[in-house]
């Protein structure tokens, strides 16, 4: 493939008087670890879900490897190897981490209607796959309420890579992390998706988080990409300084 994974075209949405995404365009280059940064309300959640399908714009075009996905919903956009995790955890508490990864696949493989017959015993292989790339196999028989936070992190990205996807969008990946877990979290999913050639977009508060792993950085404010380049490049941005508040950006502070 020659073209970028994702490409984003003239969006817009508006949501009554004010303009969450004002004609953004981006691109996002095959194995790319790509960090979407901004202040509180800058429009970075609008643009996920307006790529991921949990929005409609008002205009604009979305493509994910050269196909326009403007507007497929969500579950067709996962079957087309497009995934999300989200800040929130989503896992299915009650579940083990084993049987969350079968609803997933008994999903994306569209066998609902017939879940019942033997569920069990379905997708046995990829899941214990899933379960050993991310770090849990000693947890696959554990319930999914009892994991840690950031255990529950790690099913939701087995979960995420369940369709073998070629984007994964990761919203606020070290969300409820103590300070002291969040580099070496968002480090190992930096080193699982590279080694599994997944094209990453994702959004993070933490400027060490950021700055310790994106090979690029694009800089949202009032739904307009205001910067974008190399960790370097926006670390030396004098717009990007005056939008966080005059601080230095990626010195060890958090956001």
């Amino acid at each position: 493939m020659t073209g970028p994974v994702l490409e984003v075209a003239d969006l817009h949405k508006r949501f009554g008087g004010l303009e969450a995404a004002a004609g953004i365009n981006l691109a996002v280059r095959q194995g790319e670890f790509r960090a979407l940064i901004g202040p509180n309300g800058a429009g970075k959640s609008t643009l996920f879900n307006l790529i991921t399908g949990y929005l409609r714009a008002d205009r604009g075009r979305v493509s994910v490897q050269g196909r326009d996905v403007t507007g497929l919903p969500a579950y067709r956009l996962f079957r087309r190897g497009v995934s999300r995790t989200f800040q929130i955890s989503s896992v299915f508490s009650e579940l083990t981490v084993l049987e969350n990864l079968q609803v997933a696949l008994v999903s994306y493989h569209r066998q609902l209607y017939d879940m019942f017959n033997a569920a069990t015993r379905r997708h046995l292989a990829e899941c214990e796959r899933l379960i050993g790339i991310v770090g849990l196999a000693g947890e696959r028989s554990r319930r999914a309420g009892a994991l840690s936070h950031g255990d529950k992190k790690k099913l939701e990205l087995a979960i995420a890579l369940g369709n073998r996807p070629q984007l994964l969008l990761l919203d606020e990946p070290t969300a409820g992390m103590a300070s002291s877990e969040r580099l070496d979290s968002i480090r190992t999913v930096h080193r699982i998706v590279k080694e599994l050639g997944v094209t990453v977009l994702f959004t993070e508060h933490d400027m060490r988080v950021v700055f310790s792993v994106a090979d690029r950085i694009t800089v949202l404010h009032q739904g307009r990409i205001i910067a974008e380049g190399s960790p370097e490049e926006i670390r030396r941005s004098a717009r990007v300084q005056e939008i966080y508040l005059g601080e230095s950006v990626g010195e060890g502070q958090e956001r």
